[in-house]
């Protein structure tokens, strides 16, 4: 995989040995500030996600990473619902009920079973780990979206996984980024808690 993406795709620069593509670069970049701005729960982190989501739609499905190219488009639905569900003055986060957070966590777990065997039939790399990330991503954001503080913990889990899987498939910039997603849900986790109202 790792010749025929360097054929395929332009190299901006080397680094230990592992060719950074523009497109990667680009999408690294732009997902970076995206990030971080939901992080200040900043309504402007949307158009960002959008534009990173695109990106990282293109260079996914190039590398047959069938799963994260589909996460995408979930990214992009859920920046479309964020601008017009955010207020301009940003998110106004709470936490969930216990009841919410079963639902939830049962249904990540359920799809996540559904979708690897699925991927795996059209000829997806990774399909276990990278089915995880779909489907654990997609609740993550749509939680996200509704301005829940168990987002970033969420995020916490899933970063950290996304750290070791693209570093296990050899795609290492992408990998550094998810370390560093790691390190933004942590101060997410803790901006949000300081948005969120206290209880009476």
């Amino acid at each position: 995989m790792r010749i025929g993406r360097e054929q395929s795709m332009s190299v901006l620069f080397t680094a230990w040995g592992y060719g950074v593509t523009y497109l990667e670069f680009a999408s690294v970049i732009t997902s970076l500030i995206a990030v971080f701005l939901g992080a200040l729960g900043a309504r402007i982190t949307w158009p960002w996600w959008l534009l990173s989501s695109a990106l990282y739609a293109v260079f996914f499905y190039q590398v047959d990473l069938y799963a994260s190219a589909i996460l995408q488009f979930v990214f992009i639905a859920a920046a479309g619902w964020g601008w017009f569900g955010w207020k301009a003055t940003g998110a106004e986060p709470r936490y969930m009920s216990n009841k919410e957070r079963v639902l939830w966590l049962s249904a990540l777990l359920l799809v996540w079973g559904l979708s690897a065997p699925a991927l795996a039939d059209i000829g997806a790399a990774a399909t276990w780990p990278d089915a995880f990330l779909l489907v654990s991503s997609t609740v993550a954001q749509i939680v996200m979206v509704l301005q829940r503080n168990e987002t970033w913990i969420l995020w916490l889990v899933i970063d950290a996984f996304g750290t070791y899987h693209y570093a296990n498939q050899g795609y290492w910039f992408t990998s550094v980024l998810y370390g560093v997603f790691t390190v933004i849900a942590g101060f997410g986790w803790y901006r949000w808690l300081a948005l969120t109202p206290k209880a009476a």
